[in-house]
């Protein structure tokens, strides 16, 4: 597979954290005249159309095994339809700078699944840490709803973080199962098979073309989502994902709070409370802990050779 430079592949990291981050406004935006099924399916079968035709014309070949194909129809639940539409339908009662803080603990539930599924990816002190931090700081951020189980800010929240769930499981599936293949061909099938989910349910519980009028603003959410949130961003993530790896990629995590709470702030003046600044610095610094491991371990390493091993996991 082909290597892109790492200036080139640092501009996609950025944009790609650009992209994501801001789809939290967007899918804000979209649902308050379009429902939740109807954005998902908008927003998959635009991205749909884009990734073939670029898929078409960069003439990449397709896959030919069914085995493939399996994982990839995997990757698009777990990875889009799942987390899309417990996103989606977490927004309706959760703000779209809360929606971006929640989804950045993707990474600390990856720290969870990986030692099961990855054999080099083993627990170690440095990520014990950052899961205790990151934790405390989810904590934080929705210790006002947990005063009242049935309030509707909580049942939000609570989407919001199956939802990182499911995007970690996703993760580590696609480091596990889905290699040998160039970014654009995993972005297409997930975006694709996903498309042919959700398309069906939508216009069977939605009926859209008889019970739904977008206003002109939910179109461009539309468009934002399918064409630059899944179609163009997939592209980036598949790219960074196969020149840096899981655990290097997962840091765009860092950028989606920013990103959301600027826009949500800025624009649908979504509330910036004390318990969000410092939860979401939480979060932020136990995902910092957790990767900073290796960095630590190579400061050993130079300073004292019989560290050579590098980080060590518990046990060893």
């Amino acid at each position: 597979m082909q290597r892109n430079s790492n200036a080139v592949v640092w501009a996609l990291f950025i944009g790609l954290g650009f992209f994501w981050g801001s789809s939290y406004f967007w899918i804000k935006v979209g649902l308050e005249t379009v429902p939740p099924l109807t954005l998902i399916a908008g927003r998959l079968v635009l991205a749909s159309v884009f990734l073939w035709a670029v898929v078409l014309l960069t003439r990449e070949p397709l896959p030919r095994s069914r085995r493939q194909y399996g994982h990839l129809l995997v990757m698009a639940l777990v990875n889009i339809v799942v987390p899309f539409v417990l996103i989606a339908y977490g927004e309706k009662s959760i703000d779209s700078a809360l929606a971006s803080i929640l989804n950045a603990t993707v990474p600390l539930f990856v720290i969870i699944l990986a030692p099961m599924f990855l054999p080099d990816e083993g627990i170690t002190w440095p990520k014990i840490a950052g899961l205790a931090v990151g934790f405390a700081g989810v904590i934080l951020l929705v210790a006002p709803d947990l005063v009242n189980v049935q309030d509707a800010d909580l049942t939000g929240e609570l989407l919001l973080i199956g939802s990182s769930l499911s995007y970690a499981v996703g993760n580590v599936y696609a480091k596990r199962n889905v290699r040998g293949l160039a970014p654009r061909i995993p972005a297409l099938f997930q975006v694709f098979l996903a498309a042919i989910i959700v398309v069906p349910a939508a216009l069977v519980l939605d009926r859209p073309f008889a019970t739904v009028h977008p206003a002109p603003e939910a179109l461009l959410a539309i468009a934002w989502l399918g064409i630059i949130g899944s179609g163009f961003a997939y592209i980036c993530y598949f790219t960074i994902l196969a020149n840096w790896g899981a655990t290097r990629t997962s840091l765009v995590a860092y950028l989606l709070p920013v990103v959301g709470i600027l826009l949500g702030s800025a624009i649908l003046k979504d509330p910036l409370t004390a318990n969000r600044i410092a939860g979401t610095a939480l979060v932020i610094a136990g995902i910092a802990i957790v990767n900073s491991g290796a960095a630590m371990a190579r400061v050993v390493r130079r300073g004292t050779p019989a560290a050579a091993g590098g980080e060590r996991t518990l046990g060893g």
